[in-house]
């Protein structure tokens, strides 16, 4: 698994965390992974949440400024609705604390 699609499964992760994703959230999604070049095998690996606990490592040996750009980009995508749940706070919240940043 690369980064781009390890990103890509936090994102999904935290977007799920409420238990559903608007429509909104899933064009930010896949508009994220049609930026990010993923190709149809890894856009169908993120839908289906297959792997993301291979993902959390992956990002985790990024550079501190990518791993602070993943959560501003993990916020942004709990937000791409209108709205960020408190589940999806949670969830983005369990992610900064893993990538160690509190």
């Amino acid at each position: 698994m690369n980064a781009n699609v390890a990103k890509c499964l936090l994102v999904s992760k935290v977007l799920v965390a409420d238990g559903m994703m608007s429509d909104d959230e899933r064009e930010f999604l896949g508009g994220m992974m049609t930026k990010l070049g993923l190709t149809d095998a890894e856009r169908k690996r993120v839908i289906d949440l297959e792997g993301w606990d291979e993902a959390e490592p992956i990002v985790k040996a990024l550079s501190a400024d990518e791993k602070q750009d993943m959560i501003e980009l993990l916020v942004d995508a709990a937000s791409a609705d209108g709205r960020l749940s408190p589940h999806e706070l949670a969830a983005v919240k369990r992610v900064s604390k893993a990538l160690g940043l509190e």
